[in-house]
């Protein structure tokens, strides 16, 4: 091993060549296992559609757009040069297939789409790219562009590409398996991955990112996994693809081979949230949105006290830790949700303290039974909901409901909580929300692979 190593070096760095550098990582606990030149700045190629994509899925997370909003493509974006989905100068499409193209053809007018839809111009997104790069530990990166090609300063590491794909496997392993797709329907046509070789040819890999430039040679940042371990590899610098595709996968068995089969999961934090600050001045907008901006709902009036107290914070907390020791973190967006709006609450008690809330009709209250407002009833427009789906118990649906609502406080916090009893099951609802209200709590939750479905007044 250690002579194919030193051979690769020596041809990686006669006359002509990209400069070497790798990096390998044990992906559960970061724990570094080679290194060779992982600090040089060096250009990453279409590696920067890593940071890219993972600006983008922020985006997501923050409410800024969605999977489904549609942008309008620029000249700039359309001229780009190869590799490119073909895109059109006015052309509109939906967010989601520009993720799909950039993450797996590596297409550069869908990058730079995807940069001015963000931040209003790539450049102001390149430096929420810095910006957050820095945020992340990526201490020698600086991004110029959002696609990759050779740009002056526009430079990283393997050290930071591998701290990167870290952050994008535990970060937002919901859109992880796109770096996985041999292929995929990109809104315009079905597009083939520019890893697919590697990932047909090594066991266990499932990503993630290739790159190529004159300047930067054969890039790529891989993950495997085999059992419980999980590494990643890093190379800057190959002279082809087959040689690249060869000794990333001699850095992948070096870290199978070096790594322990079994260790503590650490995973990274995310980093503190970046935005578009400092960037105000934007080009002209690119999103088409669907639907009026959403403003935040006026906090609702405190309901007048009944025997039993309202359930607090704590107690749903506890809640849905008794019924549930896998409440952790949220996973990230979602669609849009309708519910008749109903105003009473019956509590019911479950075995561990559990407190659940099942909503009764208005039209039939039965006065000998305490009640629970848990909070204020519809107002003008509240009568929007979302619908989780259907449980085979009304205890899961339940103890849903309440992990949902710990996990998606932002915009649940005035919905009513309900469980139906229907043919398919005990349907999980949220209910008494505006439609504006419902639609951007089903599309966060929607993102973060949650299934739900919208109730209108109607519905």
């Amino acid at each position: 091993m250690g002579l194919c190593v030193l051979a690769f070096a020596h041809v990686a760095s006669s006359a002509g060549a990209a400069p070497y550098a790798a990096m390998v990582m044990d992906a559960r606990s970061g724990e570094v296992l080679h290194a060779r030149n992982a600090d040089t700045r060096l250009h990453p190629a279409s590696l920067t559609k890593m940071m890219t994509l993972y600006v983008a899925f922020e985006a997501i997370r923050r409410g800024e757009l969605t999977l489904d909003s549609k942008v309008k493509i620029s000249r700039k974006a359309a001229a780009e040069q190869p590799s490119k989905l073909g895109l059109k100068a006015g052309q509109r499409i939906a967010l989601r297939y520009l993720i799909r193209a950039s993450a797996v053809k590596s297409a550069n007018d869908a990058a730079t789409a995807i940069g001015e839809a963000v931040s209003g111009s790539e450049a102001a997104f390149a430096r929420r790219m810095t910006r957050t790069a820095k945020a992340l530990g990526m201490t020698k990166t600086t991004f110029k562009n959002a696609h990759g090609l050779t740009e002056s300063g526009h430079m990283s590491t393997a050290r930071d590409m591998t701290i990167l794909g870290r952050h994008l496997l535990y970060d937002y392993p919901q859109y992880y398996n796109l770096f996985s797709r041999q292929t995929t329907h990109a809104g315009v046509k079905q597009v083939r991955n520019t890893n697919r070789r590697f990932l047909a040819n090594y066991k266990g890999a499932d990503g993630i990112k290739t790159g190529y430039t004159r300047a930067a040679g054969f890039n790529l940042v891989a993950s495997a996994e085999r059992g419980n371990e999980r590494i990643i590899a890093t190379m800057f610098g190959g002279s082809s693809t087959a040689a690249r595709n060869a000794r990333v996968a001699e850095l992948l068995d070096m870290g199978f081979k070096r790594a322990p089969s079994r260790v503590a999961l650490r995973k990274p934090s995310r980093p503190a949230y970046q935005g578009n600050a400092g960037d105000t001045v934007k080009a002209t907008p690119k999103v088409i949105k669907v639907k009026p901006t959403i403003t935040a709902v006026p906090t609702s009036p405190r309901p007048v006290e009944r025997p039993e107290a309202a359930p607090t914070a704590e107690m749903l907390l506890a809640a849905v830790k008794g019924a549930s020791e896998n409440v952790s973190e949220a996973r990230e967006e979602v669609q849009v949700a309708r519910a008749a709006s109903i105003t009473t609450v019956t509590p019911i008690k479950r075995p561990g303290n559990l407190v659940s809330a099942t909503l009764q009709p208005s039209i039939k209250p039965k006065p000998a039974q305490r009640q629970i407002i848990t909070r204020a009833s519809t107002s003008g427009g509240r009568h929007w909901g979302i619908s989780l789906g259907y449980h085979n118990t009304r205890n899961s649906a339940e103890r849903l409901l309440l992990q949902t609502a710990l996990q998606e406080i932002e915009t649940l916090s005035d919905a009513l909580r309900k469980v139906a009893n229907k043919p398919k099951g005990w349907e999980a609802n949220f209910v008494g929300m505006t439609e504006e209200r419902a639609s951007l709590a089903c599309a966060r939750l929607t993102a973060r692979g949650v299934e739900c479905t919208p109730r209108g007044p109607a519905g």
